[in-house]
């Protein structure tokens, strides 16, 4: 079978502290300064580049975002790829899209890639919904004719018909991605990357893409696939790759891969803690610390008891205030299956209260009352966010934790109850007749 994409021994080094210059409008002598500095900036661009020419005291500027990565994925394939925020999903993606350049090996891709990478990649702002479709077609090489032929099937799935002949910078985060994804899926390249498409966009709309997404596969089109979601993970990919800190631990056929994945990549303890290379700059002035379990004792634990109640304590600091900051858990199953979603200010008192957190350093603490979970394993994600609208941070398998049912209401019949959970509910038996 031929080989869509051969990753050999790739690595990507990120400098940090440094910010990138941004292009902009500036007064006469800026400009001349600016191109005098020009080739400077370019030799300093070629040292970065080369590990052999920096110096060797730059050790400690710059993170590995991943090392040493080899994988073959033949044609026709559905790879997934699962890990941590920070394990390096996206920067290989980058790569395989020819987005960024690794900083050492090499990328072999045969055949025209689609991707979507995050919302509204690919775009340009000023163009409108239907020069931006022309345009990426284009960029694809694809013919007008080509591009005719699926213009009216794409409108369609996005919804935005309506809008197609508006400026696409004046579209919301929900139009970009419907869009996005439409373009990605229908112009039918031989290779479709896609990272986190269900992300962003209602419930509805995730349903279709992943829909789209298997109808792809099952036209035999290579694809690549990053997300948390692991139901998804599980029905659409064939194998999956488990990266961890920008390494790649193992390669299985999907079902063995998430297992790993799951198993391997939680803190037994029942405490996360996080280091400081694995929160994103961008997630300031929110720095999340830890995560625990504990028991009804306060004790820290990995397994709690489905008949007595329990606490998740999530700790984190603000360096500067924040207004409307909500900080929440999204419990799911191990298979991805969502229990339920809490924030900390859902309560209107507790949101008139802490409606605006000055900086300094905080604990929300939620209580898990007994006589909820059925036996099993469950996942926990945390989410700080300001008014639903802004995220600063975000980890959707934070750390996991075991549910013992004993003395759980059913416990006296020896088959397993389907579900994640297993309430204790009152019932009234009563006899009407003789």
């Amino acid at each position: 079978m031929t080989t869509a994409i051969s990753v050999k021994n790739i690595s990507k080094r990120y400098d940090i502290g440094t910010a990138q210059t941004k292009f902009r409008y500036g007064m006469l002598r800026e400009q001349i300064v600016d191109t005098i500095k020009a080739p400077f900036r370019f030799a300093a661009s070629l040292v970065k580049r080369n590990p052999q020419l920096a110096p060797r005291n730059s050790g400690q500027n710059f993170i590995w975002a991943l090392k040493d990565i080899s994988f073959d994925l033949e044609e026709g394939k559905v790879l997934g790829i699962v890990g941590r925020n920070g394990a390096g999903k996206s920067t290989l993606l980058k790569i395989l899209s020819r987005v960024t350049e690794p900083t050492t090996g090499t990328v072999s891709v045969r055949g025209r890639v689609g991707s979507l990478l995050e919302v509204g990649t690919g775009f340009h702002p000023e163009l409108t919904g239907r020069e931006n479709i022309f345009m990426n077609g284009a960029i694809l090489g694809m013919k007008r004719a080509e591009i005719d032929s699926k213009f009216d099937e794409m409108v369609d799935f996005s919804e935005v018909g309506q809008f197609i002949d508006t400026p696409v910078k004046r579209y919301s985060s929900g139009m970009y991605l419907r869009l996005a994804f439409a373009v990605a899926a229908h112009l039918e390249p031989e290779i479709l990357v896609v990272d986190e498409v269900l992300a962003v966009g209602d419930a509805e709309f995730q349903r279709k893409c992943l829909g789209k997404m298997s109808d792809v596969a099952q036209q035999g089109r290579t694809v690549l696939f990053v997300s948390h979601n692991m139901s998804a993970i599980l029905r659409l990919t064939q194998e999956a790759i488990v990266l961890n800190k920008g390494k790649l631990l193992m390669r299985a056929p999907t079902q063995e891969a998430v297992d790993f994945y799951l198993s391997s990549g939680q803190a037994e303890s029942g405490e996360r803690i996080w280091d400081a290379d694995e929160v994103s700059a961008a997630s300031a002035p929110f720095r999340p610390t830890r995560l625990t379990v504990r028991d009804r004792s306060g004790k820290v634990v990995d397994t709690i008891r489905s008949t007595e109640s329990s606490s998740l304590e999530f700790e984190y600091e603000l360096t500067a205030p924040i207004t409307g900051l909500r900080v929440g858990i999204y419990l799911s199953t191990m298979r991805g299956e969502y229990v339920f979603t809490s924030f900390d200010t859902d309560d209107p008192m507790m949101f008139e209260k802490f409606g605006a957190r000055s900086a300094g350093r905080y604990v929300s603490r939620v209580i898990l009352p007994p006589d909820i979970f059925n036996e099993g394993r469950y996942s926990v994600g945390v989410n700080a966010s300001s008014f639903a609208v802004k995220r600063y941070f975000m980890d959707e398998n934070a750390l996991a934790f075991n549910v013992d049912i004993s003395g759980a209401p059913g416990t006296q019949w020896p088959e397993p109850r389907v579900g994640p959970i297993r309430p204790r509910l009152e019932w009234k038996i009563e006899k009407i007749s003789d």
